[in-house]
């Protein structure tokens, strides 16, 4: 057996780990409180649409309140738990079940590759 069969994966606690939006990104933010997540057209295709299909350079995400909040509080120095802990604070009930609510959110940015992870 190969060295691989004898390595464990690392098991992390998400809560601990905390998350950074990607250089290249920008976030807007609106007067109502509302936020972009602003995104180049870097491939190839896009950067082919942007220049002989004249679209945008950017794409703009528009995030829901809960997404606005948490994205703008994500520094690169806040783990998960305190970002769980800030929505509960801002949002009380209204956000609850927070966790699940939270990670679901943090899967579908880092599977989007928005975000990346100290």
């Amino acid at each position: 057996m190969g060295l691989l069969f004898h390595l464990k994966k690392e098991k992390r606690n998400l809560l601990l780990m905390v998350p950074r939006i990607k250089e290249k990104y920008r976030l807007e933010r609106l007067d109502n409180g509302t936020v972009f997540l602003v995104i180049p057209r870097t491939n190839p295709i896009e950067r082919f649409s942007v220049r002989f299909l004249k679209q945008p350079q950017e794409r703009k995400v528009k995030l829901d309140q809960l997404g606005s909040f948490v994205i703008s509080h994500i520094n690169g120095k806040r783990p998960v738990n305190e970002l769980a802990a800030l929505v509960e604070e801002h949002f009380g009930k209204s956000a609850a079940p927070v966790l699940p609510r939270l990670v679901k959110f943090m899967q579908i940015i880092e599977a989007n590759g928005w975000i990346e992870w100290k």
